[in-house]
């Protein structure tokens, strides 16, 4: 079964260069990236961290064996697709296609090239025009990499500022939880100085009234004495009574 009907072909791509693995290895969060992508990565950000995820990496990256077999099938399949596709033939005299036509922009055969329709027409051999064709796309492909570059710099920078602000809110969280903390410490003291004032306020109170109620007990048991005596001259004979009572 094809490589491809299992796998598509962004399965099979590198998340930085996005080209086809070339020798992959994966790191310890299981993600896989082109070695000299990898090693590039790292001398660029000083950090031997993930480019997807950022987690940093735990312990020497080993090669995907099983990635890079799918990655070398997929090329394998395609560059026999390619070349079977390089080998066709002439439609109108069944040769192969070995020349180009620069003025009708087309792959013809040597039979064409002295034919009444490609008359005066300039043409180059196959190998010489798909190696021009190359060269203008890889010219063409150039800025679209640098642009690559410049939006995957830009990508990692707005994870790192999204690394910084979780950090920076984490810290801040710490400082507040901390600073309730000393909060709630000062608001237990405060509510026990408070709560001791009150026992010590209530406890001199009820000493106070206690006192008061002391000399009260005081005057009734004297002032009880007194009518007691009163009341037994008031019963005593009347001679007595006058002789104890007159002036």
């Amino acid at each position: 079964m094809a490589a491809e009907e299992i796998y598509s072909e962004e399965d099979l791509s590198c998340p930085v260069c996005y080209d086809i693995f070339s020798d992959p290895v994966v790191l310890s969060c299981a993600h896989s990236i082109c070695k000299e992508c990898l090693e590039v990565f790292w001398r660029r950000n000083e950090c031997q961290a993930c480019p997807v995820c950022k987690q940093l990496n735990l312990h020497d990256p080993v090669c995907n064996f099983a990635l890079k077999s799918l990655c070398e099938a997929h090329i394998e399949e395609y560059s026999q697709r390619y070349s079977a596709g390089s080998e066709q033939h002439c439609s109108i005299h069944g040769e192969q296609l070995n020349l180009f036509c620069l003025e009708d922009k087309q792959p013809v055969c040597l039979t064409c090239q002295t034919s009444q329709q490609h008359k005066d027409h300039e043409f180059y051999p196959m190998g010489e025009a798909a190696d021009h064709f190359r060269k203008v796309l890889k010219t063409a492909l150039k800025p679209l990499q640098e642009k690559l570059g410049r939006f995957s710099q830009v990508k990692q920078s707005y994870h790192k500022t999204t690394t910084h602000i979780k950090r920076q809110a984490q810290k801040t969280e710490q400082q507040i939880r901390n600073e309730f903390k000393k909060l709630y410490q000062f608001l237990r003291v405060e509510e026990m100085d408070r709560l001791l004032a009150l026992r010590q306020e209530e406890e001199q109170k009820i000493q106070m009234v206690e006192e008061k109620i002391e000399e009260i007990n005081n005057e009734i048991s004297s002032l009880s004495k007194m009518i007691r005596a009163i009341e037994e001259d008031i019963w005593t004979e009347d001679l007595l009574f006058i002789q104890v009572n007159s002036p």
